[in-house]
């Protein structure tokens, strides 16, 4: 097991131009918070499902992906909350109607739930997790799929004995990254800000996170990005294991 205050090398290759190694005196986080999906699980198949149901438009994705996010954030600002699955189902409806492709709400209901909740995760993930937890670590999930949803997902995945806690913002009430919704988890684990770290794969999430006191290392899975305005995460590497790799290490 690591030691707090441990002097070890932090590697930033995805941050630093230069791709140096910087020597930090690196606290161990008491809880390690993780974004569920595409941190942890693989949205391959998922893409598979939703692509069919708009005609094998596979360069919709995207515009699927964006529209579920900017209505999850719409609907928190509007002070409402719907279940992340049901917004996902009706941007999914909202980008077929605008591409002339007939879906019935129900249709796109269970397109998106049945699809978000039977997901791998990805290669890397189970042994980073058993890693990090042998090393002593707290680990959250800290999703914004409902409760429900997790659970099926951890269940169906193998992902459920490796979690101390699952967090839904179903319970907050706000979508991520609101900076209500990161408070309202630290406040649940009962620690300050600075002994949070998240680990996602969305730059939108690692900000939020940042902006809110935390700590983040960033997944740098195939297609995702860093914000380029946002604080500079704490670790950027390309897979889970790469990231346990250096946590052990504090």
């Amino acid at each position: 097991m690591g030691t707090t205050g441990l002097l070890v090398p932090n590697l930033v290759l995805g941050n630093s131009p230069e791709n140096t190694t910087i020597m930090t005196n690196k606290t161990r986080p008491k809880v390690i918070f993780f974004d569920v999906n595409e941190t942890l699980l693989d949205l391959t198949d998922m893409k598979q499902v939703i692509s069919l149901a708009l005609n094998g438009r596979e360069d919709l994705l995207s515009l699927w992906f964006t529209a579920m996010l900017q209505y999850s954030l719409v609907t928190t600002a509007s002070g409402q909350y719907e279940h992340f699955g049901n917004i996902g189902a009706a941007a999914l409806q909202m980008v077929a109607a605008n591409n002339g492709i007939e879906m019935s709400e129900d249709d796109a209901r269970k397109t998106v739930v049945n699809s978000l909740r039977g997901l791998p995760a990805h290669p890397e993930v189970k042994e980073a997790l058993a890693q990090l937890k042998s090393d002593g670590y707290t680990l959250v999930s800290f999703t914004n799929s409902s409760n429900e949803g997790v659970k099926k997902q951890f269940e169906s995945a193998g992902l459920t004995e490796y979690f101390d806690e699952r967090l839904s913002v179903e319970d907050v009430g706000k979508f991520k990254p609101f900076r209500e919704t990161y408070e309202w988890a630290t406040r649940k684990m009962g620690i300050q800000p600075n002994e949070a770290m998240l680990v996602a794969a969305h730059g939108w999430d690692v900000a939020g996170a940042l902006w809110a006191g935390w700590r983040a290392a960033f997944i740098n899975r195939p297609g995702q990005q860093i914000f380029p305005l946002a604080p500079q995460t704490e670790i950027n590497e390309i897979d889970l294991k790469k990231i346990a790799s250096i946590l052990v290490k504090y």
